[in-house]
């Protein structure tokens, strides 16, 4: 019997703006690195022998990850909407909000919620299609909310939303 597992669901197409400009500012940068790794390469291919030349083959390796990263930036980025505005209540918790919650034991976590392409950067970003972002979507200051995790069922109480950080 195969190990087949179907394909992960796709992330949320959604990201802000600064997000957008990061990964566009990566594209770039990869393109700058990629055309001094290819020259790496050329040097170590004229070394000769190219099945033993460790600076050749841990440079097309280099090469290798650098062209894999930049074709998924390229379809990728075509592929997400910035979303930049402030909702029309600002006093609930969409996409982009920054919200302070506090647990049970009185301890106080704050996060951003974010695409999916943002996480990563930052440990206080979540992303939108985290349960907890699912949970807090549309609540408001003073709610409370219930989220199912491996811990068990948490509860967090909202204490604050914004949208500017």
């Amino acid at each position: 019997m195969g190990r087949y597992r179907p394909p992960a669901p796709k992330s949320a197409p959604y990201i802000t703006q600064e997000g957008y400009q990061r990964l566009e500012q990566e594209q770039n940068g990869l393109w700058k690195r990629r055309a001094k790794v290819t020259k790496a390469i050329t040097a170590a291919a004229a070394e000769g022998d190219r099945s033993e030349n460790a600076e050749y083959i841990y440079r097309k390796k280099e090469l290798r990850e650098i062209d894999r990263r930049i074709r998924y930036l390229q379809k990728r980025l075509p592929e997400l909407t910035q979303v930049n505005a402030v909702p029309s209540d600002a006093s609930k918790i969409f996409f982009g909000a920054w919200v302070e919650l506090e647990n049970e034991q009185g301890e106080r976590f704050r996060y951003r919620i974010v695409g999916a392409d943002e996480i990563g950067d930052d440990p206080a970003h979540i992303s939108m299609d985290a349960p907890l972002a699912k949970a807090l979507f549309k609540h408001q200051i003073e709610d409370e909310i219930h989220v199912h995790s491996p811990k068990g069922k948490l509860t967090y109480s909202i204490i604050t939303v914004s949208y500017i950080d």
